[in-house]
């Protein structure tokens, strides 16, 4: 698979390297995807590392504020489906009133909910940002002074104004993103 043939040019030996530790960190993801509640309790103690950081130091809102709004819109993009039931009610004819909804008779297509952005995915860009806002945690650059409780009021707002959009929007038409609750079948049974 390898080549034994050296770079010849430091770009190549660059390129080479790089490479080589794509492979080595997508091979550890790999490994890693299995394992979802190890995943996330690495993510929440990365979290709340970095918010004990921001809280001693007394500085860096800015930063927690920003990863606050990008861990919302992921969380946001996990919980919509894939393909929107309110663009297709556009699309399609809206004569029988029943667009976006479940199947009710036999002959209907049933359509399992696709997530928007996958759990991986989410777990991916939440981690990465995670750490890329601890370190931007420690410049002095990004610790922009402003008046914390205006952000946190302004974040949790925001929370619950979109929260509020896309439950009414999953009332609407229709859709759990959970598997929680939702019943489960058996091969054996008929």
């Amino acid at each position: 698979m390898e080549s034994t043939e050296e770079p010849s040019t430091p770009f190549g030996t660059f390129t080479a390297q790089s490479n080589k530790l794509q492979r080595q960190y997508q091979a550890l993801l790999d490994k890693s995807t299995p394992f979802v509640l190890y995943r996330w309790a690495g993510t929440a103690v990365g979290l709340f590392i970095f918010f004990i950081r921001v809280f001693i130091a007394q500085g860096w809102y800015i930063v927690a504020y920003a990863l606050g709004i990008y861990l919302l819109n992921l969380f946001l993009a996990f919980l919509q489906p894939k393909f929107d039931p309110s663009n297709e009610a556009i699309d399609n004819d809206m004569e029988d009133g029943a667009v976006g909804s479940l199947p009710t008779k036999q002959d209907e297509e049933f359509r399992p909910f696709i997530r928007r952005l996958p759990e991986f995915k989410f777990w991916h860009s939440a981690t990465r940002a995670v750490a890329i806002s601890f370190v931007c945690a420690w410049f002095e650059i990004f610790n922009v002074p402003v008046f914390w409780p205006v952000l946190v009021m302004y974040w949790i707002m925001l929370f619950v104004l979109t929260m509020r959009k896309q439950i009414q929007h999953m009332i609407k038409y229709r859709y759990v993103p959970f598997t929680m609750g939702k019943a489960r079948y058996n091969k054996n049974s008929s």
